[in-house]
């Protein structure tokens, strides 16, 4: 009694005689002794080369087998992509793996996850089926990105996204706005030189230009913070209330000034600065506010003398050319006489005579009297 083995054009053969692998077997018929303690395992060259419950390595003493295998050996920190005829099939990690070459061509890339940037000749199409092992950062259009290895700094980024490896190096991409920000300082309470307690409103514009200078400054924001309100009570402490309501408009200008001496420090650019509000207490408002007043009446009054003084110096110059002028005299005179008739509604006359007679020896007795 014989039994018999057939293995196919796409089949190999591991002959095992007492549990103990012999030699591969290739294509063909074969027959042994239904007594025997031979054993074949088939199997099929377009899969990968695996035997359960057996070690790889056991099969790789058979130099005939190892020569229809492709091996591929990957260590603890390495990657490797499978290619089948060009194609990727999937991601190999550590372990060693054996690959059927007799229908296939296998190929591989191999991939140091300890330095995590994915290297440009990986295709990104492939990135979507390997998401388990790959991390993606992104930079936005306005930001620059500072790329960290395990906390230490290696390169900034520009506006994009980026695609590293998962492994023992941990990668960090710390983003930075590079727009132009505003610091707004609302309600500061500084002291002036005479001791008056004012409330400031202050607003800067800055732009960061080095994003790695300013990520190493904790708190970045609250420190510029800090010298901006130490710049305006330097200013406001100097100046007395008066002197610093008359020079409000020069304080943007000393703070700008004094702010773009720290830029190298902060990594910054200072581009604008501006005071909006100063806001007074109320007893100092009160008093302002009656100071204020009392300029006012005083210039009111200023004003009606000043035009009273030109009302008389008027009145006497039109007197002086009425004296040395009859005529300009008896226009006047009519003048006058025509701005009562139109305050008047009836004349009544008395005795005789018509108006015009009345009005004639009116202004005639006038005329005598004046010479």
């Amino acid at each position: 009694m014989f039994k018999k083995v057939i293995i196919k054009d796409d089949e190999r053969g591991l002959l095992f005689k007492k549990g103990s692998y012999i030699k591969v077997l290739q294509p063909g018929v074969y027959r042994h002794t239904s007594f025997s303690d031979d054993n074949v395992i088939l199997q099929n060259v377009s899969k990968r080369f695996a035997v359960p419950s057996k070690e790889l390595n056991l099969f790789l003493q058979d130099e005939k087998l190892v020569e229809q295998l492709t091996i591929a050996d990957v260590q603890d920190y390495e990657y490797m992509l499978h290619f089948e005829d060009g194609k990727f099939v999937s991601l190999l990690t550590a372990g060693k793996y054996a690959f059927w070459n007799v229908l296939k061509k296998h190929t591989f890339i191999r991939i140091d996850s300890r330095n995590p940037e994915i290297s440009p000749e990986i295709d990104h199409s492939l990135l979507a089926k390997l998401q388990g092992h790959i991390q993606m950062l992104e930079v936005g259009s306005h930001e620059s990105g500072l790329l960290f290895y395990n906390n230490v700094w290696q390169r900034e980024l520009r506006p994009g996204r980026y695609f590293f490896w998962k492994g023992p190096t941990s990668v960090q991409v710390k983003t930075v706005d590079l727009r132009q920000l505003q610091l707004d300082m609302t309600g500061q309470e500084i002291m002036t030189e005479d001791k008056v307690t004012l409330r400031l409103n202050f607003v800067c514009q800055y732009k960061i230009v080095d994003p790695l200078k300013a990520i190493q400054i904790k708190s970045f924001e609250e420190q510029v913070y800090i010298l901006l309100q130490l710049i305006l009570r330097e200013y406001v402490g100097t100046l007395k209330l008066d002197d610093l309501l008359r020079m409000k408009q020069e304080i943007a200008v000393f703070v700008l000034t004094r702010l773009n001496e720290q830029k190298e420090h902060y990594g910054v650019q200072f581009i604008s600065a501006g005071l909006k509000d100063i806001i007074l207490p109320g007893d100092i408002k009160d008093i302002l506010n009656t100071v204020l007043l009392a300029e006012k009446k005083a210039q009111a009054n200023l004003i009606t003398r000043r035009e009273e003084t030109a009302s008389t110096r008027s009145l006497l110059n039109t007197a002086k050319l009425m004296d040395e002028n009859g005529t300009l005299y008896r226009l006047k005179e009519l003048e006058f006489l025509e701005k009562i008739c139109e305050k008047i509604g009836t004349i009544s006359l008395t005795g005789g005579g018509n108006l015009l007679e009345q009005l004639n020896s009116l202004l005639s007795v006038k005329s005598v009297e004046k010479t």
